[in-house]
């Protein structure tokens, strides 16, 4: 076959169409492209435009979604939070559901036997706390927390009281010296008939010490006593006593020049160095005590 006839048979041959890629759109992607958008903040009603908790949401889909599920959050054991309109009957209902018992007399407290609060003290906390709205167990912890408290103050109170009586029994062993024994005696027994035990006992001045162990009353009926020695409140059973300042009198008027003490002659000498002898003794032990 020469060109020419070559030439010829290729101009009969039927000219190919060009290929061009063709896409076939799906169901949802046509229905979508025939739904015209909207914007789905045209939709929130002017009174709600601003409304923050609607500002996130772009279409109407996700709006449904989010409604539904608070919805699903939303049981019968849900409990609204009342808002700052609320009464005092709305707030109680709340409380109810909580737990707040329906009486005052629903509170039980778990106090130790030796608790501090007595039991009209705990029926007036109650009916407060029902008024208030505790739960029990609220009411448990205040009450513990007091009676705590309470316990707490007490031992610190006793604490302090009995320092102070070791203190001030110090001090007057010092100041009384042998005669110590004595003279508290007398005191104790003068004030007892004068004020009473009980009172003496369950009065508390401002340094927290008892009336009774305070040093500056303990010395004042002590004092009292010793002026008083003939009288029948103090002289009982009371020994008699000395102080250092009459012990020293009573040696200086025994060792006075002249007297039987310096005279071996004197019928009445050995009594006399005896008993002088005896308040030396006696100032010793004293001496000892300080």
């Amino acid at each position: 076959m020469d060109q020419t006839t070559e030439a010829v048979v290729k101009e009969e041959q039927p000219a190919q169409p060009d290929v061009q890629t063709t896409t076939t759109l799906s169901t949802d992607q046509i229905k979508e492209a025939e739904v015209p958008k909207v914007d789905f903040k045209t939709l929130i009603p002017e009174a709600y435009k601003d409304e923050k908790a609607l500002q996130n949401f772009q279409d109407m889909d996700g709006f449904v979604k989010s409604y539904l599920h608070s919805q699903k959050l939303v049981g019968s054991d849900k409990i609204p939070i009342p808002n700052k309109y609320a009464t005092d009957q709305d707030w109680n209902a709340v409380y109810e559901k909580l737990g707040k018992p329906k009486s005052p007399d629903g509170y039980e407290y778990n106090l130790p036997k030796e608790a501090k609060l007595d039991d009209n003290s705990l029926k007036a906390f109650s009916a407060e706390a029902h008024k208030l709205g505790l739960l029990p167990k609220q009411a448990q912890g205040i009450i513990k927390y007091y009676n705590d408290l309470a316990g707490a103050s007490e031992t610190e109170a006793n604490n302090k009281a009995e320092a102070g009586r070791t203190e001030a029994e110090k001090n007057l062993r010092k100041e009384f010296g042998s005669t110590y024994n004595d003279r508290i005696t007398a005191a104790k027994k003068l004030a007892t008939s004068t004020l009473g035990n009980e009172f003496l006992n369950n009065t508390l001045l401002q340094d927290g010490s008892k009336l009774g162990d305070n040093p500056t009353v303990v010395k004042a009926f002590a004092d009292l006593a010793a002026q008083m020695s003939e009288d029948n409140i103090v002289k009982g059973d009371a020994p008699a006593y000395m102080s250092n300042k009459e012990i020293n009198r009573q040696i200086a008027v025994l060792q006075q020049p002249g007297s039987a003490y310096w005279d071996k002659r004197n019928p009445n000498h050995s009594d006399a160095v005896q008993e002088v002898q005896e308040l030396i003794k006696k100032k010793n032990n004293e001496q000892d005590v300080e």
